[in-house]
């Protein structure tokens, strides 16, 4: 599904199948696990975003999105697509198609997560912490990631709000001159979440066609 190869592919920075020698800026690890610290000790997280695509820098084409997790589980709303992770399936639903794919993540595969986006340094990634920058009028610490071996990403660009400890913008520019953003917005912390909002239930969607991989 188009959605599963946006988030699974595009936006998920690479890991490298082996370990290289990394350079890690001492202040931007700093930053990067500070926020991490705070995204854990949440009960769970909202917030709206903006993923944008594009080639050469320039963003061509935006979609507006909603992210919700609570621990290990999680819901993404993006494109009139839903998916959803209860911490054991990921569940991929189009209401265009009317059709619904279950499948368990591989080891290989990694959960549309910000914290994702700032833990990945550990595998693979020079981080550099180069200096503060200003995402829609909000002053940010921006830490670039390269990677230390070919693997199809040229460089990734985070911004984070340090007081907050939240991630603001992320921006990947991979090797083929193509341009992925997640501007984060509306971010929420501890609010009140249903107990269905990260489960699947097959009653919902009888109408459609369902695939377990």
């Amino acid at each position: 599904m188009m959605l599963k190869k946006m988030i699974l592919g595009i936006l998920v920075l690479a890991t490298a199948t082996t370990i290289s020698a990394q350079k890690v800026d001492a202040k931007a690890k700093a930053i990067l696990d500070g926020v991490s610290a705070n995204y854990k000790s949440k009960n769970n997280v909202y917030f709206k975003f903006v993923y944008g695509t594009g080639a050469g820098k320039k963003i061509t084409k935006t979609e507006p999105g909603i992210f919700y997790s609570a621990q290990d589980k999680y819901k993404l709303k993006i494109m009139g697509t839903e998916q959803v992770y209860d911490g054991n399936k990921v569940y991929n639903v189009s209401a265009e198609d009317q059709e619904v794919t279950i499948a368990k993540p591989s080891g290989k595969e990694q959960m549309f997560s910000p914290l994702n986006y700032i833990e990945e340094y550990k595998k693979g990634y020079n981080v550099k912490y180069a200096g503060k920058a200003t995402v829609n009028g909000l002053s940010t610490d921006f830490i670039q990631l390269t990677p230390t071996k070919n693997n199809g990403i040229k460089q990734v660009n985070l911004y984070v709000n340090s007081d907050k400890k939240q991630l603001v913008k992320l921006e990947q520019f991979g090797a083929d001159n193509s341009d992925s953003v997640i501007a984060i917005n509306d971010y929420k912390e501890n609010q009140y979440l249903s107990n269905s909002m990260f489960t699947f239930n097959k009653n919902d969607y009888k109408n459609y066609i369902i695939t377990e991989l």
